[in-house]
């Protein structure tokens, strides 16, 4: 699907979709809890979907906001239980360990460019803890026993993995230790983890190099409602920036969320000279902080500790890249970061979304301040985090034509 935007700023009142990260936390903390738990304004999206059904495989039940725990462990000599993670890295890596928690694995499958992303860290302590797992061009195979003890984990790739073991390690016989091998990033999303846990009632101690976990703890159902996201309010945000004039509503600026730090690099961005954001703990906001730069004109903008940008739906370093230049804008990919010379407008044109969600929506802001109309080809990709993106686009003004094969 392709979308023609005919430029023009955005007006009127918004309020953002749920947080996937946190429907992604709340679902599964859920799922592992005995009873039946309420999780309202969960999200919509694809990867939401994803997780559902996943944890429908591993035997628990949804029910509308209604999430019913996993009865049962699965008996050993079964199969193990297919889990679809669609093109959802966070359904994957957070599913791997606590599979082999509640069910002594699982064959997983995905969708796009899922398959090929990272997965490492799990490769090579599974290999120490003598865990099967084996990776085929379109699927993996986990299988075994996780068992207490100590898992050593680099902190400079994604939270995603510390995030599964701190799921599943709770459920086992005895206590366990995290201890990170290198520096924490994106640390707004561990919290973000460890905040629902203590919602379920799961304590996790901070150590020095990591986090100490007691076996044998239970998940208690609960009653929760999920915030508003703040990464896909970042766009809004960057638009605003722009000219553009949204009301914002619905945010929790007490959340957990990391990405809350889009208010105060906006402003910085607002600001004239050179700046300079770190993005390592943030790489979500990297597509809104570009477009918001890209259109700074005659100041440079370098987004740094953007390494892992290139490990998501699209390498984000070169889709940025190449999305903005498409439309005129002045930008530099290098290893781990983007470079940013800004212009007062931009001309216009046609580029692809690289189905990537959050690629289509920079692409939606940047149309906003374009001369002529832009066209965003792979536009359905928002599906996977924001469904009802082009309808909020469309009740705040944007003149918007959806078609299979648009173009100008």
């Amino acid at each position: 699907m392709n979308v023609s935007i005919t430029p023009g700023p955005l007006s009127g009142t918004i309020t953002p979709p749920s947080s996937k990260s946190e429907s992604h936390r709340m679902l599964i903390a859920a799922a592992l809890a005995g009873g039946t738990s309420r999780i309202s304004r969960l999200s919509e999206s694809e990867d939401i979907s994803a997780t559902a059904a996943c944890l429908t495989a591993l035997g628990a039940r949804m029910d509308g906001e209604l999430v019913h725990g996993i009865a049962a462990l699965r008996r050993r000599d079964e199969l193990p239980p297919h889990l679809d993670c669609g093109e959802s890295g966070s359904t994957l890596r957070f599913l791997i360990p606590v599979a082999l928690a509640v069910a002594g694995g699982g064959l997983f499958t995905g969708h796009g460019r899922l398959m090929d992303r990272p997965l490492e860290p799990y490769r090579a302590l599974f290999a120490e803890k003598r865990i099967v797992f084996r990776q085929a061009e379109d699927h993996i195979l986990v299988s075994g026993s996780l068992q207490p003890g100590e898992y050593r984990l680099p902190g400079n790739v994604s939270s995603q993995f510390l995030t599964g073991l701190l799921f599943a390690l709770p459920l086992l016989d005895g206590p366990s230790r995290l201890t990170l091998t290198t520096p924490l990033e994106s640390a707004g999303y561990v919290e973000m983890t460890l905040h629902t846990l203590r919602q379920f009632g799961i304590s996790i101690l901070r150590a020095p190099d990591g986090y100490l976990i007691d076996g044998k703890q239970h998940y208690r159902p609960q009653q929760l409602t999920v915030e508003g996201d703040w990464s896909q309010a970042a766009f809004f945000w960057a638009a605003n920036g722009l000219g553009s004039e949204i009301q914002i509503e619905g945010m929790n600026v007490h959340t957990a969320q990391g990405d809350r730090v889009i208010v105060d690099y906006c402003a910085r961005l607002d600001r004239p000279g050179r700046v300079e954001l770190d993005v390592s703990q943030c790489p979500d906001l990297a597509p809104a902080l570009a477009v918001r730069a890209a259109l700074r004109a005659g100041e440079v903008t370098r987004l740094t500790g953007a390494g892992r940008l290139r490990m998501k739906e699209s390498d984000r370093i070169a889709s940025i890249t190449a999305a903005l230049g498409a439309l005129g804008a002045r930008v530099e990919g290098g290893r781990d970061e983007i470079v940013i010379r800004g212009v007062s407008t931009l001309a216009g044109g046609e580029a692809s979304s690289c189905n990537d969600h959050r690629i289509a929506m920079m692409l939606a802001i940047a149309a906003t301040r374009s001369v002529t109309p832009v066209v965003i080809t792979g536009a359905q990709c928002v599906s996977k985090s924001y469904p009802r993106f082009w309808a909020d686009y469309a009740a705040l003004g944007g003149q918007i034509l959806i078609g299979r094969e648009t173009r100008l």
